[in-house]
C-alpha cells in the first residue's frame, strides 16, 4: 500500500506580493517569499507538501482553487481584499469541497470597517486574524493535524 504525503495549496491573493514593502507598518517587513517558505517548513515538519501561487487577478485564483480538487487535500488562503469582495472565490472554495483556513497578516477587525466582513470566513474551517506572517505556520500545521491526525507543533 502506498503512502500518500498530504499536500496543501497556500494561495495569496492580489497585492501580497508586494509584501515587506507595502505598509510595513501594518503588514511588517517580510516578503512573499518569507512566507511561502515558512510555510513550506512548517509543512514538511508535519509530514505534508505545499504548493504555493500568488495572483492578482480574481479569475487565475479562482482556477487555482479549481485545480486542487485533484492535487491538493487542503488549502491556506490569504484572499487579501478579494475576501471583502468575492462571492466567486467564496463558491469556487465551497464547490472544491476542501478543508480551507483562511489567513490574514493583520488584525482586519481593527482596520477599516469593510474589512470586517468576510465572504471566505463561511467556507472556512479556521479563520487565523492579525498573527503576522505566523498567521500562515498557524494555519498549515491546523490543517496538518486535520489532514495527518496528529500534532505538529510543541504547543
Amino acid at each position: 500500500m502506498t503512502h500518500h504525503t498530504p499536500s496543501i495549496l497556500v494561495i495569496n491573493g492580489p497585492n501580497l506580493n508586494l509584501l515587506g514593502t507595502r505598509e510595513p507598518a501594518v503588514y511588517g517587513t517580510a516578503t512573499l517569499d518569507d512566507v511561502v517558505r515558512l510555510a513550506e517548513e512548517s509543512a514538511q515538519a508535519a509530514g505534508c507538501t505545499t504548493t504555493a501561487m500568488q495572483s492578482n487577478h480574481e479569475g487565475e485564483l479562482i482556477d487555482a482553487i479549481h485545480a486542487a480538487r485533484g492535487t491538493a487535500d487542503g488549502i491556506v488562503i490569504n484572499a487579501g481584499a478579494f475576501t471583502h469582495t468575492s462571492i466567486a472565490l467564496r463558491d469556487a472554495l465551497a464547490a472544491v469541497g476542501l478543508p480551507v483556513v483562511e489567513v490574514h497578516i493583520s488584525n482586519v477587525h481593527r482596520r477599516e470597517d469593510f474589512r470586517a466582513h468576510s465572504y471566505i470566513s463561511g467556507v472556512a474551517d479556521a479563520v487565523i486574524v492579525g498573527a503576522g506572517i505566523d498567521g500562515y505556520r498557524l494555519a498549515v500545521d491546523h490543517l496538518a493535524r486535520r489532514l495527518t491526525g496528529h500534532r505538529t507543533s510543541e504547543a
